[in-house]
């Protein structure tokens, strides 16, 4: 018989962390609630603890109450992740979410499910789990050294993290800076250093916090479905708005904390750049007798040419300034560019630049620029 001592607290525990998750990864809350996707992620997951050990309790409940309670909680979730799933598109980690719920819930319950009804082979069972996820866990890392589109290479190689690879791809854009003033949150005192900018569709905006207490830069005319910043510490904090995302017009935007602070941004067109193209040609990551790896090799450019790389291989290369000798010099890297995706560096200086792959170093390239 399930224990509605546990089952209640379980759904109500359930029901706020499903609304907490569902109101974060839609961005309704996110600027007052960072964090929140956590807190309500954890939230649901207590509840669900609560709601098992209920319906659970003493066996798996025959009740029509149980049952009804499990489709109504089950139903309510899975309506709720397809709505947030179809309507956000720029949440990375919404899927990511999912998959760890579904890989904690499965196993969970067939264990419970088996330790109530059939405890003898709760032991078996478990130790399946355990394995498959042992072995899901070496063939994930397993392939990503070998076969098609591998993502790493058993040789030595200089690979950048995460952040310095955005760091330096973000290098040749062009960044319009604005300073969030001191004592801006008091009401009347300037607020934005300039309040109003105009940037090219493409460039980058980045505002700082020089006041000693946190603000947001949020799209004022839908109340930041177009731009927000959420919170940005103070004394320095900053936040970037990639505008190549924006269309060709004005944008009023505030401080969600302050609303009395505004400003404005103006979006023009973009220059449209003059590029230069190279090949990672297929089969480069073999090295052989007559194989070409950059197509062309060596080329000559103007100054502000954009040289654009695309990698028509399967497998992952990089674009880095220097050579196998000694080493990346440090003006450009790609960082890992996959199959059929490109990298682009403009060239605002005179002299000649060598570059490599930091993952089949035999393959090397040449850009003059006069």
């Amino acid at each position: 018989m399930s224990d509605w001592d546990l089952m209640m607290p379980g759904m109500g525990l359930t029901a706020i962390g499903l609304a907490g998750v569902f109101l974060s990864y839609l961005g309704i809350a996110n600027t007052f609630l960072t964090g929140m996707q956590a807190l309500s992620g954890l939230t649901m997951f207590f509840g669900l603890v609560f709601l098992s050990a209920g319906i659970l309790s003493g066996g798996v409940s025959t009740s029509n109450r149980a049952k009804a309670t499990t489709l109504v909680i089950f139903g309510i979730s899975g309506s709720i992740g397809a709505f947030a799933l179809s309507q956000n598109t720029n949440v990375t980690s919404l899927p990511r979410f999912v998959g760890v719920l579904l890989i904690i819930i499965i196993p969970t319950v067939v264990i419970a499910f088996t330790a109530m009804r059939m405890p003898q082979y709760t032991k078996p069972i478990s130790v399946i789990f355990l394995l498959a996820m042992a072995v899901g866990i070496v063939s994930y890392s397993a392939l990503g050294f070998i076969g098609p589109g591998a993502q790493f290479s058993l040789q030595p190689a200089t690979v950048q993290n995460e952040t310095e690879v955005k760091e330096t791809l973000a290098s040749n854009v062009p960044t319009v800076s604005v300073a969030i003033l001191v004592n801006a949150s008091i009401n009347g005192n300037p607020s934005y250093q300039p309040d109003a900018i105009t940037a090219k569709k493409g460039n980058i905006i980045e505002w700082k916090n020089n006041d000693n207490v946190v603000h947001t830069v949020t799209s004022a005319s839908d109340a930041g479905t177009t731009f927000d910043s959420g919170l940005i510490t103070k004394g320095g904090g900053t936040y970037q708005l990639d505008t190549s995302k924006l269309n060709e017009t004005e944008y009023d935007y505030m401080c969600t904390v302050h609303p009395f602070m505004t400003g404005k941004i103006t979006i023009t067109a973009p220059q449209k750049p003059i590029i230069t193209n190279v090949t990672i040609v297929t089969g480069a990551s073999t090295q052989s007798a007559g194989q070409k790896y950059f197509d062309p090799v060596e080329i000559p450019v103007k100054v502000g040419i954009t040289v654009v790389w695309t990698n028509k291989d399967s497998a992952s290369h990089t674009v880095t300034s220097g050579n196998p000798s000694e080493g990346p010099s440090g003006t450009f890297d790609s960082g890992l560019i996959k199959a059929n995706n490109t990298f682009q560096y403009k060239f605002s200086s005179a002299g000649t630049t060598e570059y490599f792959c930091t993952l089949h170093p035999w393959m090397t390239g040449k850009i003059t620029v006069g």
